[in-house]
């Protein structure tokens, strides 16, 4: 019998891709991205595991469960990372982006 390709698993490796890039771009696209990659590449892994003779490309599924995963990770860091910064400096002085102001709220709180 000839090996079919998993139905999910190209686009489990899209979706981790996504994510690692998505995690650049406030973090929320590489969440999102990446929580689809994990959804699918969980149904490829149960489909593969029934019958791990009758598909191929499984390589595809954990790259892209691998990179979602990453991605997750890069984009909850990215959040926290924003939330201090908001916390620290205040969302008014990030909103204006002048770069000395903003240097100077980071240079008043780190010499407190």
């Amino acid at each position: 019998m000839e090996q079919q390709k998993l139905p999910n698993g190209t686009v489990t490796l899209v979706m981790g891709i996504l994510s690692l890039v998505g995690c650049c771009f406030y973090g929320i696209p590489g969440l999102i991205f990446g929580v689809i990659a994990l959804i699918l590449a969980g149904k490829s892994t149960s489909l593969y595991k029934e019958n791990p003779e009758l598909y191929s490309d499984y390589g595809n599924v954990k790259i892209g469960r691998v990179l979602g995963i990453i991605g997750i990770v890069l984009s909850i860091f990215y959040l926290l990372c924003l939330a201090w910064m908001i916390s620290i400096i205040g969302w008014e002085v990030l909103q204006s982006g002048d770069q000395e102001l903003i240097q100077e709220a980071l240079e008043e709180y780190f010499n407190q």
